[in-house]
């Protein structure tokens, strides 16, 4: 049942993705309430499949594809939500692909042997890293656009995608509120681990945390940045991949690294 449940997700997911393809190069026009739907079914299914391989009577499962797919589903979220007051739908194009992929591999690979229990303090470290790390994923998805709207922008191509993106001042705008709030998130989260978890630079934990702080630096020196010097444009997509990849490496690249390889 919990495969069938993700592969109709995928599948939502993809029908989804690819209608807004046609939409942003205008091979279809008027399907954007069709989009959103197909958008939400991918996403109440995704919700389910989510639940089940996160949850098991001995705990909560921190492995790289339960977490993965947690991290896309509110990834997801985000985008639907913003979707609605802000005309980002193209990152309908770059989300939705991930989520679907994601949803397939957590129901597909078998539970991890990371389960343990948790308590209310650990548990609020989990939650508010998960989300500093979708909010930064967000960001970055939107550090590319915003890279290759420049770029088309500069070669006055401005048919197709470039013509159905919000305005460069918007693009930075929501770019970089996104990025105070993921800000914001992961130093609580880091906050949260001193407080919560017994020791952050234990052997499975060092690299995870060390990354995690260089990320953190990585932002706080872009968004001082942006306050005192007035970076922006490529200055600022550099740093927000730059962080973004720090992130992902941390967390990910100790994940695989512990299931996969040792």
């Amino acid at each position: 049942m919990l495969i069938f449940i993700s592969l109709t997700a995928a599948i939502s997911y993809a029908i989804a993705s690819w209608m807004q393809w046609q939409r942003a190069t205008g091979r279809k026009i008027n399907v954007r309430p069709t989009v959103i739907l197909f958008g939400i079914a991918g996403f109440a299914l995704h919700g389910v499949s989510v639940y089940h391989t996160l949850h098991h009577p001995t705990g909560i499962d921190l492995g790289l594809f339960s977490m993965g797919s947690l991290i896309s589903w509110l990834v997801t979220a985000l985008v639907i939500g913003s979707s609605l007051r802000q005309k980002i739908d193209n990152l309908f194009i770059g989300v939705f692909p991930m989520a679907a992929i994601t949803v397939l591999l957590a129901s597909l690979m078998p539970a991890s042997d990371v389960l343990k229990p948790y308590g209310s303090g650990l548990f609020l470290h989990i939650l508010l890293s998960v989300l500093a790390y979708s909010i930064f994923t967000l960001a970055a998805l939107q550090a590319v656009l915003l890279w290759r709207q420049q770029q088309a922008l500069k070669q006055h191509h401005t048919r197709g995608l470039v013509a159905s993106l919000p305005p460069l001042q918007i693009m930075e705008k929501l770019l970089f509120e996104m990025l105070w709030v993921g800000f914001i998130l992961l130093s609580i989260s880091l906050i949260s681990g001193w407080l919560f978890v017994d020791n952050l630079f234990a052997q499975h934990l060092a690299h995870k945390t060390i990354l995690s702080i260089a990320a953190w630096l990585i932002y706080a020196t872009l968004l001082g940045g942006r306050q005192i010097l007035g970076w922006r444009g490529i200055t600022a997509v550099r740093w927000t991949i730059g962080g973004f990849l720090l992130l992902m490496l941390g967390y990910f690249g100790s994940k695989l690294v512990l299931e996969f390889i040792l």
